[in-house]
């Protein structure tokens, strides 16, 4: 899935993981688990990634509604050896990121909320443009 601002979107990516250090990797993923853009290592296969966060999104999403708890945010996974953050980008994309054992949750978080709403931005761009 090729987006027309997938460098902007990517570079926006990069930004996140320069200031949070901790995160390894990041991709923005369509819903239906296709990589709208990729700041992935190249040993990490994207395609396995984003259709394994497409599933964990839609469980999310199932559970949330199934408990009331509305508009699923946000998703996070534990590992002994780190994280993984599935985070929502508006409703077309999720920010995934996979994040050393070592970082500060609370402050990476923030960061990540922050990128989200940025990557929204620039893919909402095109939305404007074609109502322009």
């Amino acid at each position: 899935m090729t987006h027309p601002h997938q460098q902007a979107l990517v570079d926006r990516m990069r930004v996140l993981q320069r200031s949070s250090p901790e995160v390894e990797a990041a991709a923005l993923i369509s819903p239906d688990g296709l990589i709208i853009a990729s700041a992935l290592k190249p040993e990490i296969n994207a395609d396995r990634i984003s259709a394994m966060s497409a599933s964990i999104l839609s469980l999310g999403e199932g559970i949330s509604k199934e408990t009331g708890l509305g508009f699923l945010e946000q998703v996070h996974i534990q590992g002994r050896d780190g994280h993984i953050v599935l985070m929502a980008a508006g409703e077309k994309a999720v920010l995934t990121a996979l994040i050393t054992a070592q970082a500060k949750m609370g402050v990476l978080l923030m960061d990540m909320r922050h990128a989200a709403e940025d990557l929204l931005r620039i893919m909402s761009q095109d939305d404007q443009n074609q109502t322009e």
